[in-house]
């Protein structure tokens, strides 16, 4: 028979590595299995400026390392791996990866969600060379610039709002004659002499050299093509939760994340639900962070209580 560990953590960004730590601190016996690399999502971003404690910007991949060699030192351990299948009901959780099967009495899910793309060429390419897809995070990098928002929900909204107190000129760019958001954003949209709706549009084509320069939009009622000179795009039409693997198992709201509160619990019993994956209001590092000190508080709960 195999180790049982007591926690096993799925997902090694902010909020996995954060369950990890206070888990490992409380005494538990804690798994960590991530697919790449310590810090999720968090290590594609090149500086990260606004968590606490750092008085200059630091590289989201050396964040995510020292997160993982925090856990590490109070004895959590590492797997590099994909999870392939979870079996999270009954007293004892399994869960298949493609280096072999691994079980625990609790699971904490941190597996994450990730920006919808727009789908247009190159995109991929020029993440981080103007494509963007976080304003609270790179809206700084266009101080006095001009920058593009695709979108029209409440995200895009919020963030061309946030962009047009830093930037010199923003444009909201949406495919229909309406925004989505909510109406409780139509004053400040008024109020943002800097801010220009582009309707009925859709993004067909990033401009660039080495980094963007602009979008080419297409009108989606009359065909007309136009560019708008710019010097970033910041996606924000969507994102998806990596639930693929769960969706059968724990309880997801609409949109596919997992329904989980303040006290991290999902649906099923020993499993916890952290960061961007979980239905929550605001998503960054730091929220997410917090989420795995709550997880692991309610997992030596649970196992306490089931012992």
């Amino acid at each position: 028979m195999g180790k049982i560990y007591d926690m096993l953590v799925i997902g090694g960004g902010p909020g996995g590595y954060t369950a990890a730590l206070y888990g490992a601190r409380a005494g538990l016996s804690v798994l960590v299995i991530e697919k790449l690399s310590a810090g999720g999502q968090m290590a594609t971003t090149e500086q990260v400026e606004n968590y606490p404690g750092f008085d200059e910007p630091i590289d989201g991949f050396e964040l995510g390392e020292r997160m993982q060699r925090g856990a590490e030192r109070f004895g959590a351990e590492s797997l590099l791996a994909t999870v392939t299948e979870a079996s999270l009901e009954g007293p004892v959780k399994r869960v298949t990866t493609d280096e072999g099967v691994v079980e625990g009495r609790t699971v904490v899910l941190a597996t994450g969600a990730s920006p919808r793309p727009l789908g247009v060429p190159e995109e991929q390419a020029l993440v981080g060379r103007g494509m963007a897809y976080c304003a609270a995070c790179d809206g700084m990098f266009y101080k006095g610039r001009t920058v593009c928002v695709v979108g029209g929900g409440n995200t895009a909204v919020g963030d061309a709002l946030l962009l047009a107190k830093l930037c010199e000129k923003v444009y909201l760019i949406h495919r229909r004659d309406t925004l989505r958001a909510s109406k409780v954003y139509e004053k400040s949209l008024q109020a943002a002499e800097n801010l220009e709706i582009v309707w009925d549009s859709r993004v067909t084509r990033l401009l660039h050299a080495e980094r963007v320069t602009g979008v080419q939009v297409e009108n989606v009622k009359t065909g007309a093509v136009r560019s708008i000179a710019c010097d970033g795009v910041f996606a924000a039409v969507g994102r998806v939760p990596d639930t693929a693997l769960l969706a059968s198992q724990v309880a997801l709201d609409e949109q596919g994340y997992l329904i989980a509160d303040e006290t991290t619990r999902t649906s099923v019993a020993g499993v916890f639900a952290v960061g961007d994956v979980r239905t929550k209001a605001v998503r960054q590092i730091v929220t997410a962070a917090s989420d795995g000190a709550v997880a692991a508080h309610f997992a030596e709960e649970y196992l306490n209580s089931i012992t």
